[in-house]
């Protein structure tokens, strides 16, 4: 039996929404409405490019030089993002995860507790995959901690949202976010959050992304009467499609990313929108950082639609 890089597939639908998930690192490789993909994917063979739809674990985003204390102890992460220096998108992309269920429009897979050198910590993680035909993907990521020490953890996730163009300059990008956080060359924070009102980061109207760069987290988020926050990417015109991404509470933050800095198959093709329990570097900051006792859990969920 020849295996693909990303280990065992994982197909769910219901209605039109079609997904497929991955043994490696419960990642998101494809989900598709009529036919039509609403995230940027990627083959089986092939490992996800620029994190595509990787589930990120026990930390979103990056930690400055990999170095953290927590309860008064000094930790060394590996540098995952050697360019940078930086520890980036936590330890569980890369470990191929166990099913726990498989349905017909549900898929639940789960990471064993485990420590890994700076990160001595157990932490279980759970996440769960299902289509829904009329509203679209849900994914609850659910974290516990089965060790005997407290452990600092975060979760967020990478989807790239597409509405098929050729490039997104002309597509309309809404972003429930009144505030922004600087940051340096290395992709971390450089100050406190500041507000979207008068920068080009500020879409909480919908408008065309034009020729904007986004890499940024932005928070402050505003959110229905469900608890939601929504973030839209459309197509150019009323009849165009458009895509939805909601966001759970506990997922204080979104990191938007329109991938200026990749090739030209993938360079400003879709647009990243990465909900966040904690922005970059909180194991640093503690910034909402969440602390899970031993025999505590954490839910989260977030979904996509098409709209």
């Amino acid at each position: 039996m020849i295996v693909p890089l990303t280990g065992l597939q994982y197909e769910i639908e219901a209605g039109q929404y079609q997904a497929t998930v991955t043994e490696l690192g419960a990642g998101l490789r494809e989900l598709c409405f009529r036919g039509q993909p609403v995230i940027a994917g990627y083959r089986a063979d092939e490992l996800p490019p620029a994190a595509a739809g990787e589930l990120m674990a026990p930390w979103p985003n990056r930690v400055d030089g990999g170095r953290y204390v927590f309860g008064g102890t000094g930790y060394q992460l590996a540098l995952t993002e050697p360019a940078r220096a930086n520890a980036i998108h936590g330890l569980t992309r890369w470990r191929a995860w166990t099913v726990v269920r498989q349905d017909a429009d549900a898929v639940l897979l789960r990471s064993a507790p485990h420590g890994q050198e700076g990160y001595p910590f157990c932490l279980e993680i759970e996440a769960e995959y299902r289509v829904d035909a009329a509203t679209g993907l849900q994914v609850t990521v659910t974290a516990r901690n089965r060790g005997s020490h407290a452990a600092p953890y975060g979760t967020g996730s990478h989807p790239y949202l597409t509405v098929q163009t050729p490039s997104v300059d002309g597509c309309e990008l809404t972003l429930p976010a009144e505030s922004w956080l600087p940051m340096n060359d290395r992709g971390i924070p450089s100050g406190p959050p500041e507000p979207v009102e008068g920068t080009p980061y500020d879409f909480r109207r919908a408008r065309a992304i034009g020729d904007t760069v986004l890499d940024h987290a932005l928070t402050g988020l505003s959110r229905d009467g469900d608890s939601r926050a929504w973030a839209y990417l459309a197509a150019d015109g009323e009849a165009g499609p458009r895509v939805g991404l909601w966001a759970g509470e506990g997922y204080r933050w979104l990191q938007v990313f329109t991938a200026d800095p990749l090739g030209p198959d993938r360079r400003r093709k879709a647009v990243a929108i990465e909900p966040m329990t904690c922005p970059p570097n909180a194991f640093v900051t503690a910034d909402d950082l969440l602390v899970l006792q031993p025999g505590e859990d954490v839910a989260h969920s977030w979904g996509i639609g098409a709209c």
